[in-house]
């Protein structure tokens, strides 16, 4: 487009395929090296919170709270029948992981945002790299079509000898 000014990302990308310096880099060391201490500690929240042994893990301790309080403690249990503590236990809970899990997925959605950018400087200097190998093909070609037509118009003559 006439007129039309190159964005900051794709200037970064031309300098670096001037300098030839390479522009593929891992998302997730460039990621992880931006995060913090309660970013990382979110992460594994949502990391145990979400698997398997989570859940595993807590349907034994659910268990064991309800066996615990409606058949070996009938008399002296420490949480009766229909088990408010539990409850509001099981609330607090809910209250702290969702946030914590929606913050881990708010950064994954930043960090595939980060590997999109990257894809794209790397697609960018890509597309360069090839119009160059075009540019340097056209010009090959070119200089062969004129040496082809000069070796035509050569006399027989010097061929013979």
């Amino acid at each position: 487009m006439p007129g039309s000014r190159l964005s900051e990302r794709d200037a970064r990308v031309i300098a670096r395929v001037a300098k030839r310096v390479h522009i593929a880099r891992n998302v997730n060391q460039v990621f992880d090296q931006r995060l913090t201490m309660g970013q990382r500690l979110a992460d594994q929240v949502a990391a145990v919170g979400g698997s398997w042994g989570f859940i595993a893990g807590f349907g034994v301790f659910l268990a064991a709270w309800v066996a615990l309080n409606a058949v070996l403690l009938v008399e002296h249990s420490f949480d009766p029948y229909p088990f408010v503590s539990l409850n509001l236990l099981l609330s607090m809970l809910a209250v702290l992981q969702a946030p914590i899990i929606m913050m881990s997925q708010n950064r994954q959605e930043a960090k595939d945002r980060l590997a999109a950018a990257l894809d794209y400087e790397v697609n960018v200097k890509a597309e360069i790299s090839i119009a160059q190998l075009h540019d340097k093909i056209d010009h090959l070609q070119e200089r062969l079509q004129s040496l082809l037509s000069e070796s035509k118009m050569k006399p027989v003559v010097e061929a013979a000898e």
